[in-house]
């Protein structure tokens, strides 16, 4: 769950020929690797006694609504280029990526095309990226080895309005946002929109209809908790927003400024009104909660007023720390959402000797992959 740092070097590509490569996207294909995904998570935690696992399924195809590409100089000509999964000194150049959402692939080879035939674009270009919503906005990061000057400014900017998307241009210690640095997305939640921005280099979640899969489930199965919500690894304020109608109250909390910043300006975007964010970390709200240290960032909040019925995490793949985990065990609900099986696994051995496992989901946020996304609602035995 961390943003690429896209202003330094990439890797350089291996020196070896490219040749395209060809992957099964067929729904045959899908379902047999989901099927085997159920059938791992299932047996990773049958030591736990969990309840019937309920399986989101995500699109076969133009699932994600973000990429990236190395661009792979060779003569005159600039490709997309991605390693092999599993040989990461072996590269493939590709037209097109059939798990990148239509309006990525609409873009790759118009865009393709322009920074062939101008070398301003083209050279020491190497990195691409892309970042899409389902509404069909699209913001496109190029990533140079080189100083980005006014003329290559200005035809960017010429560049963008013919292919109608955003384009942000970044080098060593320079950053040229030629028009915004984000791209507003809108999710259905249980007839519901809601409005996101989702900003360049920050992270969002990656595939928009298991996002909108999981922000349901965490409403529906938190719909009758009432009291209060403490939200920890809040991000952008993704599972904030739609959990807020929830409960009379919601403290949220996230280290990243620009995540807490773009937080509040969808919670404005939504006109919610019943939530605080803390910029904090885990570690530091739970030192704020049990007294232990005082924090500026929290002067304008007193803590003891909050009653707290149900904290929601949504950690790092490294799981969380023993701190937070005396923290969450002391609440009624839990609600975990976690990008790691083997660290969830590990937390639940530890928060099943105060909590039953009520509901378990896989989401399959990342297809064609081995990653698994789950979801655990705890309640206190």
């Amino acid at each position: 769950m961390t943003a690429n740092n896209t202003t330094q070097r990439a890797p350089a590509l291996a020196q070896t020929t490219t040749q395209p490569v060809a992957f099964d996207y067929t729904s045959a294909s899908y379902c047999a690797q989901l099927e085997h995904k159920k059938n791992t998570t299932i047996t990773q935690f049958s030591d736990l006694g969990i309840p019937e696992l309920a399986v989101f399924e995500s699109p076969a195809e133009h699932y994600r609504m973000r990429a990236e590409f190395k661009i792979w100089h060779q003569g005159d000509r600039c490709d997309y280029a991605m390693f092999q999964p599993g040989t990461p000194k072996k590269t493939y150049t590709l037209e097109q990526f059939p798990a990148a959402s239509a309006t990525i692939n609409e873009l790759m080879p118009a865009l393709l095309a322009q920074i062939n035939a101008n070398e301003l674009l083209k050279r020491k270009l190497f990195q691409c990226e892309f970042l899409s919503t389902t509404t069909g906005e699209c913001l496109i990061t190029l990533i140079y080895h080189k100083p980005l000057t006014d003329e290559w400014q200005a035809l960017a900017e010429t560049i963008a309005a013919q292919l109608g998307c955003h384009i942000i241009g970044r080098a060593r210690k320079q950053k040229r946002v030629l028009s915004r640095n984000w791209v507003l997305e809108e999710l259905t939640i249980n007839e519901q929109v809601y409005a996101y921005e989702h900003v360049e280099a920050s992270f969002t979640q990656p595939n928009a209809k298991i996002c909108a899969d999981m922000l349901t489930w965490a409403q529906a199965y938190t719909q009758h908790n009432g009291g209060d919500l403490l939200e920890l690894y809040c991000g952008n304020g993704n599972f904030t927003l739609p959990l807020a109608k929830n409960f009379d109250r919601v403290l949220a909390t996230e280290i990243s400024k620009s995540s807490v910043d773009s937080a509040k300006r969808n919670m404005a975007r939504n006109t919610v009104g019943n939530i605080e964010f803390a910029r904090l970390s885990s570690e530091e709200f739970t030192q704020a909660l049990e007294g232990a240290r005082e924090f500026r960032r929290l002067k304008h909040l007193a803590l003891d007023s909050y009653h707290f019925s149900t904290v929601l995490v949504d950690p790092p793949r490294a799981g969380l720390d023993e701190g937070t985990l005396n923290l969450i065990n002391r609440f009624e609900h839990i609600v975990y959402i976690s990008c790691n099986p083997d660290t969830l696994h590990r937390d639940l051995l530890i928060l099943r000797n105060t909590h039953s496992i009520e509901q378990f989901a896989l989401f399959d946020q990342f297809p064609f992959t081995h990653h698994r996304e789950c979801g655990v609602i705890l309640k206190r035995k």
